[in-house]
């Protein structure tokens, strides 16, 4: 009897002092921090707007984009993000291709996604279509303190060619640091690549000379850019733009792991990328934004893709294919990226 209530004493004895070295202990305060950026793939809502070429977009227009397939779209962005989150939705979401805030609204407050508390900002841009850029945040992560549309400035021509703005959106992540955040959409190839490379051009020069002057105004400068750049990470714009070897920026999918996060007939490319200061890659750089290594990659869910009857191998399942309603998601992949943000101290 004495012998067990010695081993049951010596047993509490020693359950305290592991409970007290848990409580002594430093805890880390290493938070988690996923990025996502998405092209959706003309997220028109079913009204006209009579300042944009919307009409292809309507009930009665050559897509027949009527309420109900409007609703399912919504649905089905709302399924990506979710499942991109994986454990937890991502704390900030780039979409491009949005027309306004109406379609925000509704993807936020008729989805599931009204269970996760984002907010959202989005450009007012010039582009011919309407389709726009915009941030999701979610605000226990992300503490939003302002936001500008940047109109792409004209530098190689004389006539302009309305674009998408670059979004930057400012904010306060849990080390107490500013976070800068730029979401791109950059002029396509329509016309031909060497036609329109001068307009990407312009939207680089645009997006570097922004980051450039955020870098040398934070006292502890914090960037993470993204967005479809209709380019390829070791391009010229992409070069321009800072994110090439020796720039300020580090393209996150400059390796040439990821297969692609689009596909136009047999070849994929990285069109969609995730760029971020080089002094936020690794601990060395005494940032308090951290990049997960390996973390950066394509979103390529299988529920994402459908057998390419034409070009074989896979595609991504898209709303339309042509003209015809394939009830998908986009043309694109999402990409994403993982980051540890370290309290002060840290």
């Amino acid at each position: 009897m004495h012998q067990y209530l010695r081993d049951e004493g010596m047993i509490g004895i020693a359950i305290a002092l592991f409970s007290l070295l848990l409580l002594s202990s430093p805890t880390t305060g290493q938070v988690s921090f996923r990025v996502m950026s998405y092209n959706v793939e003309n997220l028109f809502d079913t009204y006209d707007d009579a300042e944009t070429q919307d009409d292809e977009f309507l009930p009665q227009g050559a897509r027949r984009w009527t309420p109900s397939r409007y609703r399912h779209k919504l649905n089905q962005i709302a399924r990506v993000i979710t499942a991109a989150g994986e454990w937890d939705t991502p704390a900030l979401v780039g979409l491009c291709e949005v027309e306004n805030d109406t379609t925000l609204t509704h993807l936020l407050t008729r989805t599931p996604l009204r269970r996760q508390q984002y907010r959202y900002v989005i450009t007012s841009g010039s582009d011919r279509r309407g389709i726009n850029v915009a941030l999701l945040y979610q605000r226990d992560k992300f503490r939003y303190i302002g936001h500008t549309s940047n109109p792409v400035r004209i530098f190689s021509r004389a006539a302009e060619h309305p674009t998408r703005d670059i979004l930057h959106v400012w904010g306060e992540i849990s080390s107490g640091d500013t976070l800068d955040v730029m979401v791109c959409h950059f002029p396509s190839k329509y016309g031909g690549e060497l036609e329109s490379k001068g307009h990407r051009l312009d939207a680089a020069r645009t997006l570097g000379a922004l980051s450039d002057s955020l870098l040398h105004s934070r006292r502890n400068p914090l960037q993470v850019v993204m967005g479809d750049f209709n380019d390829e990470p070791h391009s010229e714009c992409i070069n321009l733009a800072g994110g090439g070897e020796g720039g300020i920026l580090c393209n996150l999918f400059a390796s040439g792991r990821p297969r692609g996060s689009h596909k136009y007939q047999s070849e994929w490319s990285q069109l969609d990328q995730i760029m971020i200061l080089n002094r936020m890659k690794d601990y060395e750089g005494e940032a308090s934004m951290i990049l997960v290594h390996g973390s950066a990659d394509v979103f390529s869910s299988p529920f994402l893709l459908i057998d390419d009857n034409v070009w074989r191998g896979k595609r991504p399942r898209r709303t339309y294919h042509g003209f015809r309603y394939e009830a998908g998601f986009s043309d694109h992949l999402p990409v994403i990226a993982d980051f540890t943000i370290l309290s002060p101290g840290e």
